[in-house]
């Protein structure tokens, strides 16, 4: 069985942990890995969510990037396996704000 939740290192890889040392993690400010609003009053958000939400199949599904405000807000929700593609995803779900609001 797979780990569920995750930290990540100094070099910001995750690393499997605990749940009550997730817990421990409150500066939810070190989990940001965008922020921004491309126009006003849409924010774009993409974070490291540090619980797999990959039904355990597959890579660890563990960064998020949801939209806030404008006609898709909170039902814009992309996943992904790595912070490379969520950052990818993040300049995606912006350009699309951009685009469509």
């Amino acid at each position: 069985m797979r780990p569920m939740f995750y930290l990540l290192d100094a070099t910001g890889r995750p690393v499997p942990t605990t749940f009550a040392a997730w817990a421990r993690c409150a500066d939810v400010s070190q989990r940001i890995v965008a922020q921004e609003d491309p126009i006003p009053g849409v924010q774009v958000s993409t974070v490291f969510l540090g619980v797999d939400h990959g039904a355990g199949e597959g890579s660890p599904v563990l960064w998020e990037t949801m939209m806030f405000g404008g006609t898709h807000d909170r039902r814009y929700c992309e996943r992904y396996t790595s912070r490379a593609d969520a950052e990818a995803g993040h300049r995606r779900a912006v350009e699309l704000v951009i685009e469509g609001e």
